[in-house]
C-alpha cells in the first residue's frame, strides 16, 4: 500500500476487512500466496475507485475478491498449497479440546485440508458459491452479481454444490475416527507391538521426521513400523490438530516445545507421519503455550 498515508480512512476501512478477505479468497483458492495476490489486488483497485461511489463497503470488497478468485479459478493459475514438510512457518497448531481449525470461521486463515479437498472437486462457479454463501453467509443476490446469474440460478447452483460436498464428505473417516487410529498407532508403537502397527500403517506409508542433523524419510509400513518407538517416544504430548490432522505436540519443563507430530489418515490407516524435533524449525512455528 506504498503512497498512502497511514491516516488514510480508506486504509484503515480496507484493513478491518483484510482478514475476512484473505479467508474469502484461501477457502475459494485453497493457497495463502494466492489469497494475498487477491487481497492486494483488491486494494489496489480499490485505491483506484471513486470511494463516494460505494455505498457498502464490506459487499464491494467482497464482490471484488469473489471475482478476482474466480477469474483465478477459472485459469488454472492457483498454486498448489505448500505442505507441512515444505513450509514449517507456515503449520496452524491448535490444541484438541480447543477449536479445530475448520470450525474458526472466523480466523480466514485456517481451514480443514479435508474441505478443501472437497471442494477442489467442484467446478470454478460452484466453489465460490458455495464458500460465500455457506462459510460466509453472503446473500445468494449478490453472489449471483459476481457470476452473472440470476439469485434463483444461484440458489440452485449453491444447492448442487452443498450436495456434492455431502456426498464427497461422507466416504471419509470423521476427526474422532481418524484420532482413534492415531491413538492406536501411539499404543501400539509405545508396547512394541508389531502386528498390531502393521494394522494401522498403509503399505506405502511415508514417515518424516525433520531433526536437528536433518530431515530423514521411511517408507513402508514395515520399515515404519520398526522406527514407531521413534514417534512414540516424542509423542508424549498433548493431542493437537496440526493444518487439520490429528497430530500431537510436547513441551519440555519450561515451555519449550520438543516434537510436534502430525498423521494423514485415510480409510482407516496412516498414509504419512510427520514429526519435528528441530529446536529450530520448532521455534519458526507459531505453537501454542503448555497446557
Amino acid at each position: 500500500m506504498s503512497g498512502t498515508h497511514p491516516t488514510d480512512p480508506i486504509v484503515g476501512a480496507f484493513e478491518a476487512h483484510r482478514d475476512r478477505l484473505r479467508g474469502v479468497a484461501y477457502r475459494v483458492l485453497g493457497s495463502h500466496a494466492d489469497a494475498e495476490d487477491v487481497v492486494q489486488e483488491a486494494w489496489l483497485r480499490l485505491s483506484r475507485q471513486d470511494t463516494g461511489t460505494i455505498d457498502n463497503l464490506g459487499g464491494w470488497l467482497t464482490t471484488v475478491v469473489g471475482r478476482i478468485s474466480l477469474d483465478v479459478l477459472r485459469s488454472g493459475r492457483t498454486r498448489p498449497e505448500i505442505s507441512l514438510d515444505d513450509q514449517l512457518s507456515e503449520v496452524t497448531v491448535t490444541l484438541a479440546d480447543a477449536p479445530a481449525p475448520e470450525e474458526l470461521v472466523a480466523l480466514g486463515d485456517s481451514v480443514g485440508l479435508a474441505l478443501l479437498t472437497v471442494l477442489d472437486s467442484l467446478r470454478p462457479d460452484e466453489r465460490l458459491a458455495f464458500v460465500l454463501h455457506d462459510v460466509f453467509a453472503v446473500p445468494h443476490g449478490e453472489i449471483g452479481t459476481i457470476l452473472g446469474k440470476s439469485t434463483d440460478a444461484t440458489k440452485m447452483l449453491t444447492s448442487r454444490a452443498r450436495r456434492k460436498v455431502r456426498n464427497a464428505q461422507q466416504p471419509t473417516s470423521t476427526g474422532r475416527q481418524r484420532r482413534e487410529v492415531v491413538q492406536a498407532f501411539l499404543a501400539a508403537a509405545g508396547a512394541g507391538q508389531f502386528e498390531q502397527l502393521l494394522e494401522v500403517l498403509h503399505p506405502e506409508v511415508k514417515f518424516t521426521v525433520h531433526t536437528p542433523n536433518g530431515t530423514f524419510v521411511t517408507l513402508g509400513a514395515t520399515e515404519v513400523a520398526t522406527r514407531a518407538r521413534v514417534a512414540a517416544g516424542a509423542a508424549r504430548g498433548h493431542a493437537a490438530t496440526v493444518n487439520g490432522l490429528p497430530g500431537v505436540i510436547s513441551w519440555s519443563e519450561d515451555g519449550t516445545p520438543l516434537s510436534l507430530l502430525a498423521f494423514t489418515v485415510a480409510a482407516g490407516r496412516i498414509t504419512e507421519i510427520t514429526a519435528v524435533t528441530d529446536p529450530a524449525e520448532l521455534a519458526l512455528m507459531d505453537l501454542p503455550d503448555p497446557v
